[in-house]
């Protein structure tokens, strides 16, 4: 009987721990994204922007949103959404925690597109996933 209990035992560690690293993994994609973008063009996300860029960086943040997603829902390989389903708490959190501190010069486009769109757009990407199968 304690040979199947260990088994049960590495069976859920095993599901936890691809969870745990799918939703690392869609996280560094996500954000290491962002932070790639704003670096190489030079500019700061708390900053005021102009249309065109915001719009830009609108699709930018939702492609490697539901990218991050996709990629998360497959390296967990859950039959459910939770992977996607994290990974959006993770990008909402922090957007919604620096709209309302607003930091740097106030602005506060990029956190409000993360929250409304990108967000969203992670569990989208989780939900491609599963539907694939």
């Amino acid at each position: 009987m304690n040979v199947y209990r260990c088994y049960d035992l590495n069976l859920k560690m095993n599901v936890m721990t691809k969870t745990v690293l799918g939703v690392l993994a869609g996280d560094v994609i996500f954000a290491g994204s962002a932070a790639l973008l704003f670096y190489f063009t030079r500019t700061d996300p708390h900053a005021p922007a102009t249309a065109g860029f915001i719009f830009f960086c609108v699709l930018y943040g939702v492609a490697f949103a539901l990218l991050a997603g996709f990629v998360a829902g497959k390296i967990s390989a859950r039959p459910d959404l939770m992977t996607g389903l994290l990974l959006a708490a993770i990008i909402a959190i922090p957007a919604a925690i620096t709209a309302i501190t607003r930091p740097g010069e106030g602005a506060i486009w990029s956190q409000m597109f993360a929250l409304i769109l990108m967000s969203p757009a992670a569990l989208f990407g989780d939900w491609l996933r599963k539907s694939r199968r």
